[in-house]
C-alpha cells in the first residue's frame, strides 16, 4: 500500500490547453489588440480636446500680456540715468578682458555623440546630455590616445585629485588624429601651466 508524505489536498484536475491549440495565430509575448472604443468615449475625447484648445488659447493670451508687460518695463528701465550706463560699460569692458583673443588657439572636435572644446577658459567635455567643464587651474594633465585600428580618438582630462575623465571622438578618417593632436598641443602650450 502507498503512503503519501505531505498535504492531504488533492491537486485540481484542470486540463491545460496550449494557446497555440486554441488560436493558430498566437505568438508568445504579444498581447491582443485593444477593443474598439464605444461611441460615447469618442464624444468625451472630442470634448476634452476642445477644452484643451481653449486652455491653450488662454495660456497664449496670458503669455502675450506678460510679453507686453516686460516690454513696458524694459522701456521704463531704458530711461535710467547716465551712471547706470557707465557701470554697464565698465562691466562690458571687464567681460571683454575675459573674451579670447582673435588669434588665440582653440581646439574643437566632435562627432554625433561627443565633443571637446579647449580654449582660453579651459576644457569642456560633452557626451550625450552630460557635460563637464574644467578651468585650466583644475587640470593636472591632458592625455591623448589614438588607436592602432579604428577611428576613435580618446582624450582624457586628469585632475589633481586623481580623477580622470575620458571621452572618445569618432573621426571621419584616421588622418584627422594627427591634425587633432597638433591643434590640441597648440592650445595646451598656450594655456596649460605645469
Amino acid at each position: 500500500m502507498e503512503q503519501r508524505i505531505g498535504s492531504n489536498s488533492q491537486p485540481l484536475d484542470v486540463p491545460v490547453v496550449p494557446a497555440a491549440a486554441v488560436d493558430p495565430a498566437y505568438i508568445p509575448g504579444l498581447t491582443s489588440p485593444a477593443p474598439a472604443e464605444p461611441e460615447n468615449t469618442v464624444e468625451e475625447t472630442e470634448a476634452e480636446e476642445t477644452e484643451a484648445e481653449e486652455t491653450e488659447a488662454q495660456e497664449a493670451e496670458a503669455q502675450e500680456t506678460e510679453a507686453e508687460d516686460k516690454a513696458a518695463k524694459e522701456e521704463a528701465s531704458a530711461g535710467e540715468d547716465a551712471s547706470d550706463e557707465e557701470e554697464a560699460s565698465d562691466e562690458e569692458e571687464a567681460s571683454d578682458d575675459d573674451a579670447p583673443e582673435s588669434d588665440a588657439p582653440v581646439f574643437e572636435a566632435s562627432d554625433r555623440r561627443a565633443s571637446i572644446t579647449a580654449d582660453h577658459s579651459g576644457v569642456r567635455l560633452r557626451l550625450d546630455d552630460q557635460e563637464a567643464e574644467f578651468r585650466w587651474d583644475e587640470i593636472g594633465a591632458v592625455e591623448t590616445e589614438s588607436p592602432r585600428f579604428g577611428k576613435r580618438f580618446t582624450i582624457t582630462v586628469h585632475t589633481p585629485d586623481r580623477r580622470w575623465y575620458p571621452i572618445e571622438i569618432e573621426a571621419t578618417a584616421r588622418a584627422r588624429f594627427k591634425e587633432w593632436e597638433t591643434r590640441l598641443d597648440e592650445v595646451l602650450d598656450a594655456y596649460f601651466q605645469e
